[in-house]
């Protein structure tokens, strides 16, 4: 990768949570009104708060330091993002599904990735007003206050989410497993995991960079672990930024699962 002068993180984490906020006031601004919204793809949906949110902030992240990388769900790709040391990674709704229906569970979603691993990374419910952030080696917060996975190996009684017709695969634990109502937002998901109201989730087969690298980071410094089926750390701003099975959870118990789910590899979101 290009080398490029190192990215002052507290400096970064200040602008990045100050943006995010930003983008979230205006996302919660269109929520609820009537928009124009389409399909991209075969099926992802879009719509103009999407495209207004995605403006905000590369202005303004791009305004921090124009040498850093952009990767984002709504703006063309430029492969110029592949030769930089630092990328912005973002999502200006996960979850444009909810968002669109008037459901609450919807977020905006950004991180500083270093190298191909996050290092700085927000996440902003505006609804229930959850702001959870997070700096490689500082820990994760909601709201200003520290968060941690759930402990333990068990997953006899886990809160467990993920897509239904995976979940319902997997082996009957004793206590029962209890699922969880699906969260529209995989990354609103991945936070429950690093806040401890979720034990376990499940991402299926179909996520993208922007989808996870802000909760990547937050699952991590609060004690937890996000990797594919058969391990190891998920590396960003690659070529195709997609990704296969995933797995969180706090990390004894997460390393049970890895044992588990290890020959499963296939999936839905």
């Amino acid at each position: 990768m290009r080398a490029t002068e190192p990215v002052d993180l507290a400096h970064a984490a200040q602008h990045l949570a100050s943006s995010v906020r930003e983008a979230g006031a205006l996302a919660l601004s269109m929520f609820g009104t009537p928009l124009k919204n389409w399909t991209k793809g075969v099926s992802s949906p879009v719509c103009e708060a999407d495209i207004a949110v995605d403006k905000l902030l590369r202005e303004r992240l791009g305004g921090m330091d124009s040498s850093i990388g952009w990767l984002s769900e709504e703006s063309v790709d430029d492969p110029a993002r592949l030769a930089t040391r630092f990328v912005w990674i973002v999502d200006p709704i996960d979850g444009t599904r909810a968002y669109i229906a008037g459901l609450a569970e919807w977020a905006v979603s950004a991180a500083l990735v270093e190298d191909g691993r996050p290092v700085v990374a927000c996440l902003f419910a505006p609804v229930s007003d959850e702001f959870f952030a997070a700096t490689a080696g500082g820990g994760g917060t909601r709201n200003g206050a520290p968060i941690a996975t759930s402990v333990g190996a068990e997953l006899g009684g886990v809160r467990l989410a993920g897509p239904k017709n995976f979940l319902e695969k997997l082996p009957t634990f004793t206590p029962p497993a209890t699922i969880v109502p699906r969260i529209p937002s995989l990354a609103l998901r991945l936070a429950r995991v690093a806040e401890g109201t979720i034990d376990v989730a499940i991402a299926g087969g179909a996520s993208h960079d922007w989808d996870l690298a802000a909760a990547d980071l937050l699952v991590h410094e609060a004690g937890g672990a996000l990797t594919p089926f058969s391990g190891g750390p998920l590396i960003y701003n690659r070529p195709e930024p997609r990704h296969g099975m995933l797995v969180a959870a706090g990390r004894d118990r997460h390393a049970v699962l890895l044992e588990l789910l290890k020959d499963q590899r296939h999936g839905s979101s």
